[in-house]
């Protein structure tokens, strides 16, 4: 087993339950170095297994809450205003996430497409808004939609240090903005990508300080593992192209994003 222990800040872990592979996972997580692990929330459908996974493994999986913008429908305020009541004790997320906007996968009808950006403005506009109330982290999820995001964000008067955009996809100018708010941006397996110079340049850009990493698995899975499954095992290949990439020694990177993924989600 490793010396050091990562966290996963980004996972999505329903389908390893509803595979019956969780144990499994979690096992092949603890030999590689992988002591702690974020499982976020992303419509109805997992908020509550969530909440349950995260009380059946205490210390181990953390669990967020929130509305993505792909799940995203016309009836979105029925689905936001459930989310308050995760944040009551005795068990609550330790963030709001993930939401933001996704010009990406809009519809192809224009009409349609407009309509989509609409409800994913309205929706993210209601989560932040829940979010300063709480005072909680945001996870942010951002495609093709970096301007209209910032400046919501912007809008919204939440402490950017309590921001991080997840599955950082832009590049170094785009960081820079975010690191200027007070922000940060968590990076995953593309930067094991060959062709993602400019994911690189902006995780050196970024640096260590705020620095946190994830798998967003089961999507994304690193190299040598590309166009496979992704799992938080795989968090040690995404750790030793970040450490290689900022030129520093895989311990001490472990250490260093370990402790900014602890104080950023408050975790133990």
């Amino acid at each position: 087993m490793p010396s050091y222990s990562l966290i996963d800040s980004h996972c999505h872990l329903q389908g390893f339950q509803k595979n019956g592979t969780l144990s499994e996972v979690l096992q092949r997580a603890e030999l590689a170095g992988v002591g702690q692990m974020i499982a976020v929330g992303t419509s109805t459908s997992d908020w509550v297994p969530y909440r349950e996974m995260s009380a059946a493994h205490p210390g181990k999986i953390y669990y967020t809450t929130g509305l993505h913008p792909c799940y995203v429908e016309a009836d979105w305020a029925d689905d936001v205003t459930q989310l308050s009541p995760f944040f009551m004790p005795p068990h609550p997320p330790c963030a709001l996430g993930e939401i933001g906007l996704d010009y990406f996968h809009l519809p192809k009808d224009p009409v349609a497409a407009g309509e989509t950006m609409l409800h994913q403005e309205a929706a993210f506009r209601e989560q932040l808004a829940l979010a300063r109330e709480l005072e909680v982290p945001v996870i942010i999820h951002s495609r093709d939609a970096f301007d209209d995001t910032r400046r919501m964000i912007d809008e919204s008067g939440i402490n950017w240090a309590q921001v991080v955009f997840h599955c950082f996809s832009y590049g170094p100018e785009a960081i820079k903005q975010i690191n200027e708010r007070g922000g940060r941006a968590s990076f995953t397996g593309i930067v094991t990508y060959k062709k993602a110079d400019s994911i690189r340049a902006a995780l050196a850009t970024q640096g260590l300080e705020r620095l946190m990493l994830e798998t967003d698995c089961p999507y994304l899975a690193p190299e040598p593992h590309r166009g496979q499954g992704n799992e938080p095992a795989y968090l040690k290949f995404i750790a030793a192209s970040a450490a290689e990439t900022l030129g520093v020694a895989p311990d001490a990177l472990a250490a260093i994003t370990a402790a900014n993924t602890r104080n950023f989600f408050g975790l133990e």
